[in-house]
This record gives structure tokens, sequence and C-alpha cells, in this order.
């Protein structure tokens, strides 16, 4: 793999970060993986999904624990790109302990950037962020919406994404954002709506959807965002953002109810109403124009068509997924 085009991935082990790799592999990329954690179930990893992993080294680093490990392999591989996957990323938990999410979203990045901008073979540095930071939105916004962030979350992403800004500006640091609308596909994690409700339907378990699900989001496939990282980091105009999204709005409600639908599920027996989580907003609008207009960039999927993925994997993996864990375990 001496000529491959080599490609840092941090956050290898999230739903993203492993869709990616297995996007990137089967385009002959060599992939450095890393994630704090071993490496999960292989049903939770695309990269491991029919033999793609060739071209693939994993390495367990931390990036709150272990920089220097990082900076030290970067050093040593010298890729031309750096993807960045890595964040606390539940935003209902952040207000139980938002010291955790602003030591990995905020000082640890901040310490990352502040050694990778020291490395002159590094073409393109990718910043996954987020659209939480424009708070919730009317209508569809734009990449220079204000910031607007309501959660401990969303504070502590948008302060990293203005600490690159500022190294872009001073230093020429060669970053580009990426803000994907909510990402869903095979391999994602339980405590994610959609594989939740699958998953709950299947073993007769009860759902709990937070206030009644009326808030509205564009849910657009994995395959479609990985496609859209790749052109960014290929592609992607230095310092620029750009918006990941179709144009497809549903309810949280109008989502479980077509799943029910398709799974021949009765939505009044299978899901009670809960109280909403705090600081939740009701929309996320990307407006996805300039990355379809600037890198030629569509999405492909529908959602019915990646339901029915979704609803195949769970079938598939259901003996596996059955003894997961359905909910968010925190770690510091």
């Amino acid at each position: 793999m001496s000529d491959a085009l080599k490609i840092a991935v941090l956050g290898s082990n999230s739903f993203s970060g492993a869709s990616f790799s297995a996007y990137a592999l089967e385009r002959g990329a060599e992939v450095l993986g890393m994630s704090r954690s071993t490496e999960p179930h292989h049903a939770f990893l695309p990269y491991r999904w029919d033999g793609r992993e060739t071209g693939f080294r994993f390495f367990p680093y931390d990036l709150n624990k272990d920089i220097d490990k990082i900076i030290a392999l970067v050093a040593k591989e010298k890729p031309r790109y750096f993807v960045n996957f890595a964040a606390q990323s539940m935003v209902g938990q952040s207000w139980e302990t938002p010291e955790d999410w602003f030591m990995t979203n905020v000082v640890s990045n901040v310490k990352l950037h502040n050694r990778l901008r020291g490395f002159d073979f590094l073409e393109r540095y990718v910043h996954i962020t987020t659209p939480e930071v424009y708070g919730g939105t009317e209508g569809f916004v734009a990449e220079d919406a204000p910031f607007n962030p309501s959660t401990p979350y969303a504070v502590s992403r948008a302060a990293a994404d203005m600490s690159l800004r500022t190294f872009f500006d001073a230093y020429d640091f060669p970053v580009v954002f990426t803000r994907a609308a909510n990402v869903y596909g095979p391999g994602q994690l339980l405590y994610r709506i959609i594989p939740r409700t699958i998953l709950f339907l299947k073993l007769g378990k009860t759902l709990s959807l937070h206030g009644g699900g009326v808030s509205r989001r564009s849910f657009i496939h994995i395959r479609d965002v990985s496609k859209a990282t790749w052109k960014v980091m290929s592609e992607g105009k230095l310092g620029a953002t750009y918006h990941i999204s179709t144009n497809e709005i549903v309810s949280i409600r109008q989502l479980v109810e077509s799943i029910c639908e398709k799974m021949g599920a009765s939505f009044e027996e299978s899901v009670q109403v809960s109280e909403d989580r705090l600081g939740k907003d009701s929309a996320y609008l990307l407006d996805s124009g300039k990355i379809r207009a600037e890198l030629d960039w569509r999405d492909e999927i529908t959602l019915d068509q990646g339901l029915d993925a979704c609803i195949a994997w769970v079938e598939d993996n259901l003996g596996v997924l059955k003894d997961q864990p359905f909910d968010y375990v925190h770690r510091p």
C-alpha cells in the first residue's frame, strides 16, 4: 500500500468514522484509524464488512490522553489528509457533566490542532462538526448563519470551530469543515432513533418518544455523507464550510410511523410519549446548495430506501444486536 493515498481518521470507531473509512478503503486509500476504545463488534464497523479492511490499520489512541502518540504516528506516516470525527456527541447528557464535553471537544481538540499545524505535508484537515452550533433554525440556513448554540454540547463544538477559524486566518492551517444533517444507516449504534426503533419493534419493547416526536429533521444516509466528506477532503476550498443534507424533512414521529408501517407494527401500541430533553432544538434545516454547486455532490439514497437497508441490517444481525447496549454509556 506504499503508493496508496494515506488518510488519518480520528474517531474511526464512531458510526460516521467507520463508514467513511470503509468508503475510503473502497477507493484504494490506506487508512490510519484511531479511536479511544478497542474496536466494537464488527456489526458496527462497515470497514470490516466483506473483506474491506485491507489497507486499514487501527490504533487505540485517546484524544484526551494520547496526543503525543497521535502526533508521532502522523509524523511517521505523513498522511496527506487528516479527518477528525472524534467528539463527545450526546446532547442531552452534556448537561450532566459539561466539563467532559469541553475537555474533549475544545481543550483536547485545540491541543491537537496546535500540534498538527506544524506538519507541512498535511494538505487538508477535515473537521467534522455539527449544525447544532446554529441552534434551532427557521427555514434552511446557509454556511454563514450565525452561531446560536443552546446546549453545552453545541457550545463546545462552536468553540472549537471558532478556534479553527483563527488558526486558518493566522497560520493558513488547511482546515475545511463539514456539517451534516442527521446521519443514519446500517452499522449505527443502537441508542440512535432509527436502529433503536427497528430493534425495539423486533424485540417487542416499547419505544420512548421524547416530546412526542414533533421536532423536524433531515435524515441523510451515511453513504451519501461519506461521499460528500470524500469530496470535501479532496476538493474543498480551504477555510470553507460545507453543509451535507437532503431536502427531505420529516418529524421524528413521522419517521417512527414509517418504520412501524414497514415492519407491520402498530405505532400506538409500540410507542410511549415521554418528556422532551432540555435544550432540544425544534429543527435543523441545512441549505446544501454550496456543496452541490462547488463540488458536484448529490444525495442518492432516499429515506425510504435507507430505512429498508437499516431494517435488513438489524434482521441480519439480530442475534448480536439484541445483546448489545441499547442506551448511550458515557465515558469522560
